[in-house]
């Protein structure tokens, strides 16, 4: 019988042997995709532990599924369920248009106060690419979660609000406005800022990551984003001292030689770092951005390694995550086991990792790195790799399971 998951004092992990996961299966091609995660990830974990370890998944309801069945989109219960039991994992679901939530994947990293959006983007061998070395792409974007466009504070054009809100902007800070504007507001503060930051710079050090990069606008706006880098690097002073150094220090006491343990600590211009990511990949490894610039260039470099079929991601916060596919539900393609499962494979792997259980992560990555190589991929793959053969969704998932038993 499954048991729950449980956190100590200092936020590190009790994980049971049978741990109880709640997932959301997701809605489009969610069921398909799920269902050959499932299978994938019950594989790595018995082919690593021999069967003394296994999962016990529990279905919580979200989306259309969940409203078909209790009428809310987002029950109260399904996000209770994922606090207590620590970790969830969930495939796309559509956010409902004209009604409901504004966003349900918005709607679950706010009131879960799941801050930090962690984005790992790597290149899988030989998965085709744009980019004549993409084997350089290897960075983790931590994008803030909830504040900057996040936030959803904004006034239609027209409406009393705005139009108040513009002329206490003109009479208070000569602002020169059109009066017929929309009016959106951005906000960023140091407290969420300095713990997406912390989370970073400890991700860089618990896997020996020589960088962490602060990508901002600060250029233009100095009270925002500007803010953003300079609580970046004040929550790297406070909190890790003696085990980060900024890149003035870099040159001012070590003419520019790294001194080995230390991080470093830097910031990037986000129109400047979008041209660098491409030009020079391999100098980056953590990269920590406000929201909206971290969701352009998590999925900018996703396009780098393959698109955002092969790109996993996490929300985390201090009490729980969830780890999700990063694409939409692409309903055109449901029920008909095609579309390629690999986004959501892998960030089950990132919930191994989570979990501690590292043998199975790994057995994961390479089991679709491995089916990949061996050219039996879906649809989107094989029709970029010449000699490949395209296989469905779930014969994919049979791919991966066999190479991860088999190599």
């Amino acid at each position: 019988m499954g048991e729950k998951i449980t956190q100590n004092s200092d936020n590190s992990l009790n994980v049971p042997d049978h741990p109880i996961i709640p997932f959301i299966e997701g809605d489009g091609i969610g069921p398909d995709i799920w269902k050959a995660t499932k299978r994938v990830i019950d594989s790595a974990v018995e082919t690593a532990y021999g069967g003394k370890r296994g999962i016990d998944w529990l279905e919580v309801n979200a989306g259309e599924k969940g409203f078909e069945r209790t009428g809310e989109w987002l029950p109260d219960e399904t996000l209770s369920s994922i606090e207590e039991h620590v970790a969830a994992i969930k495939g796309p679901m559509t956010t409902p248009v004209g009604k409901g939530i504004r966003s349900l994947n918005v709607a679950i990293r706010q009131r879960l106060d799941l801050y930090a959006c962690v984005r790992p983007v790597r290149y899988i061998e030989p998965v085709p690419s744009p980019m004549s070395h993409p084997q350089k792409v290897d960075m983790v974007v931590f994008r803030e979660n909830t504040e900057d466009l996040y936030a959803g504070i904004e006034f239609e054009a027209g409406t009393e609000a705005a139009k108040g809100l513009i002329r206490y902007l003109k009479e208070q800070m000569g602002a020169s406005l059109d009066p017929e504007s929309g009016i959106g507001i951005k906000p960023i503060s140091a407290r969420n800022t300095k713990r997406l930051v912390a989370r970073a710079i400890q991700y860089a050090i618990d896997h020996s990551l020589p960088s962490v990069t602060l990508m901002h606008k600060g250029n233009i706006m100095k009270f925002t984003e500007g803010a953003f880098r300079t609580w970046g690097y004040e929550a790297a002073r406070e909190q890790f001292p003696d085990q980060t150094i900024s890149e003035d220090e870099l040159w001012d006491e070590y003419d520019g030689v790294q001194p080995e343990g230390k991080v470093l600590i830097k910031d990037r211009i986000a129109d400047m770092l979008f041209q660098q990511v491409l030009l020079r990949p391999d100098e980056y490894h953590v990269i920590a951005t406000p929201n909206l610039n971290g969701d352009y260039l998590s999925d900018a470099l996703a396009a780098q390694v393959g698109g955002l079929g092969m790109a996993p991601g996490a929300n985390i916060g201090d009490r729980c995550a969830v780890f999700e596919a990063t694409h939409g539900t692409a309903p055109k393609y449901a029920g008909l086991d095609k579309v390629n499962p690999s986004s959501l494979i892998l960030s089950g792997a990132m919930m191994l990792d989570f979990m501690n259980w590292g043998e199975a992560a790994t057995l994961v990555r390479g089991g679709i790195s491995a089916a990949i190589k061996a050219g039996r991929v879906t649809y989107d793959l094989a029709r970029q790799m010449p000699g490949a053969t395209e296989v469905k969704c779930s014969e994919y998932g049979d791919a991966i399971i066999e190479k991860m038993k088999t190599t």
